[in-house]
C-alpha cells in the first residue's frame, strides 16, 4: 500500500467531499483539525509499526490506559477470532495485539483479563489457529468459549433499537465492570464491512435473526445496548480487501500497518472505511450500519468535527 493516503479528512458523507491527506503533511493536518497539543485527542491514528509499538502510541496519546481500565476492575477484551484462519490471512484480529493489550489489563490493575468471541467455524480451531489462545494464556488473560447457547448467554433488553428489541449477550459481557472492543478491520460480503460496530454480533448468541431482518440496522441495534466498549481498537496491521469475512488466499490482504483508536465507536468505523478506500472503494451508503449509528446518536461520522492526532513510527 502507497502512503500517500492516510485516514483522508474531511466529510465522509460523500466521497467527492473527502480530502487527499499526504502523509507527509502530518502537521498541517492536524492544525486543519485544530487540536491543541494540549488536549487529549478523541481519536488517535497509528501507522508504519508493529502492533505492540502501535499501541503504546495510541494509548500514550490518550493518557495511558489508566484513564479506561481501572485497578481491580473485570475486563473483557473482544476480539474478532471468528475464522479458522493464520494470523497472515487477516480474518481474525491480530493476536500480537491481543497479547499486548491483556498485558497493558493486567499491568493496569485488572482483577481478571477474558477474552471471547462467538465463532463461525468450530471455536477450538479458531482459537487456536489464529493465535489469539496462546497470546492471551501467556499474557496472563482468560480465553473462554462462546458457542453454547446454554452455557454463555443471558437476555438484555434494548429499549432504544429499531428491529432488534432484546438480545442475548455473552455472561462474560454482562459480568465485566468494562470492555475494550478490538475487531480487525476487513472486508464483509454481507455487511460490506466488518469493524468495531460489526464486531458486536460476536458478543451475541443469535446472528440468524440479523441476518434476516436487516442486517445493517440490526448492527447499529446491538450498539445501543448500554454498557459500551471503554475503548474501540482497530486492528489494520494486515488488512483483508476482498472475499471477506473470510478471505481464500493471502492475495486477499495487504500489509497497511495502521491502529486506529477512539472511544466514538461511529467515528472509528467512518475513520477505518476511509482508510479501507485507499486500497478498494466502498462508498459509506453502502456500509448502512455507520450512517444508522450516526442517526441513532451512537457517534459521528463528521471526521471534521472531532481533534485526531496522526503518528507515524
Amino acid at each position: 500500500m502507497k502512503r500517500r493516503d492516510f485516514l483522508r479528512t474531511g466529510a465522509i458523507m460523500g466521497a467527492s467531499a473527502a480530502v487527499s491527506l499526504k502523509f507527509n503533511d502530518l502537521q498541517a493536518s492536524l492544525l486543519s483539525n485544530n487540536i491543541a497539543v494540549e488536549t487529549a485527542p478523541d481519536m488517535v491514528a497509528v501507522m508504519g509499526g508493529e502492533p505492540e509499538a502501535m499501541l503504546d502510541k495510541a494509548l500514550d496519546a490518550l493518557g495511558g490506559l489508566k484513564n479506561f481500565v481501572k485497578k481491580g476492575q473485570k475486563i473483557v477484551i473482544k476480539p474478532n477470532i471468528g475464522w479458522d484462519r493464520t494470523p497472515e490471512l487477516a480474518g481474525n484480529t491480530n493476536p500480537k495485539l491481543i497479547s499486548a493489550l491483556v498485558k497493558k489489563c493486567v499491568e493496569a490493575g485488572a482483577s481478571k483479563v477474558t477474552v471471547f468471541d462467538h465463532t463461525c467455524d468450530d471455536w477450538r480451531k479458531c482459537y487456536a489457529s489464529s493465535g489469539i489462545e496462546a497470546a492471551v494464556k501467556e499474557a496472563g488473560g482468560v480465553i473462554v468459549p462462546a458457542n453454547d447457547e446454554k452455557y454463555y448467554s443471558k437476555e438484555v433488553a434494548l429499549p432504544n433499537g429499531v428491529s432488534l428489541k432484546s438480545v442475548k449477550i455473552h455472561d462474560a459481557m454482562i459480568e465485566a465492570d468494562a470492555w475494550i472492543n478490538v475487531p480487525v478491520l476487513k472486508n464483509h460480503g454481507g455487511a460490506k464491512l466488518s469493524c468495531a460496530m460489526k464486531n458486536y454480533m460476536g458478543i451475541v448468541w443469535d446472528r440468524r435473526f440479523f441476518h434476516s431482518n436487516d442486517l445493517q440496522q440490526c448492527i447499529a441495534d446491538v450498539c445501543t445496548w448500554d454498557k459500551k466498549p471503554v475503548l474501540n481498537i482497530v486492528d489494520s496491521y494486515r488488512m483483508m480487501f476482498q472475499n471477506g469475512p473470510q478471505g481464500k488466499s493471502a492475495s486477499d490482504v495487504r500489509m497497511v500497518k495502521t491502529l486506529i483508536v477512539s472511544k466514538d465507536i461511529v467515528a472509528v468505523d467512518a475513520a477505518a472505511l476511509q482508510f479501507f478506500n485507499q486500497v478498494k472503494k466502498l462508498d459509506l451508503d453502502a456500509v448502512g450500519h455507520i450512517g444508522i449509528g450516526q442517526s441513532m446518536k451512537l457517534g459521528t461520522t463528521d471526521l471534521n468535527a472531532i481533534n485526531i492526532k496522526r503518528i507515524k513510527i
